[in-house]
């Protein structure tokens, strides 16, 4: 199946926090998008791997993703090498996107900023024809993507471009809600985190605002460019 856009995100939850909104708006526009999740948040404090495959399931099913996969790298503990990098490449020629989502360049979390260039790095070697790769035992040919958008997430980095997502926004916190166990739900018990609380919902807001407000938008989405549109 080949996609228009293709997102990954170090974990599941990643994508619909922060990029959500720009997925809805093409796929009802009738672009084919999807999602690649790195690893399986296994060591999130809320939930554990299990329900998290399930939430990640439930969303995908709200945004209307045409397809979703992950990885299963180690949460906390991946690298940027080279057994990590083809793995990406294999999705990328398997999906042969002309748009790709990811994580933010610097970011609280760790896993984000490492995330952001493993698959940068990622989009380069899959344009290389002798870089080889095979899927389910058929060689893969080199994919040149044609654009590149960094999401923006915890911190507030400045975005390249910015885009309306006022009329997706409540489908995208009903995407994000599908986390039952991460993100605020009346009278839920265990630890609290910084997402899980009321006011972690109340930032999201503020944040899509923010990004907004210059615009003229309600809510929108903002990203940083690494590489421009080829178009």
């Amino acid at each position: 199946m080949k996609l228009d856009i293709l997102a990954f995100g170090a974990h599941p939850d990643d994508v619909e926090l922060s990029a959500a909104g720009v997925l809805i708006s093409h796929i009802n526009h009738g672009y084919k998008c999807g999602i690649v999740d790195l690893t399986r948040g296994e060591l999130g404090t809320r939930g554990d791997a299990d329900t998290r495959d399930r939430e990640a399931a439930a969303a995908a099913q709200i945004m209307g993703i045409s397809v979703r996969e992950n990885l299963g790298m180690d949460d906390g503990f991946f690298t940027n090498d080279k057994e990590h990098q083809l793995e990406i490449v294999k999705m990328i020629r398997k999906y042969q996107p002309e748009i790709i989502l990811c994580n933010a360049e610097s970011d609280r979390h760790p896993d984000h900023g490492r995330a952001s260039g493993l698959v940068s790095n990622s989009v380069f070697l899959a344009g290389l024809p002798k870089v080889e790769t095979s899927f389910e035992e058929q060689d893969q040919k080199a994919w040149k993507v044609k654009s590149v958008y960094h999401y923006i997430q915890d911190r507030f980095l400045k975005p390249d471009v910015v885009v309306d997502i006022s009329l997706h926004w409540d489908q995208k916190m009903d995407a994000i809600q599908a986390y039952k166990t991460q993100f605020y739900q009346p009278g839920a018990k265990g630890p609290q985190t910084a997402i899980s609380t009321k006011e972690g919902l109340e930032f999201l807001a503020g944040r899509s605002a923010e990004m907004g407000r210059p615009a003229g938008f309600k809510y929108a989405e903002g990203f940083t460019v690494e590489r421009y549109n080829l178009h």
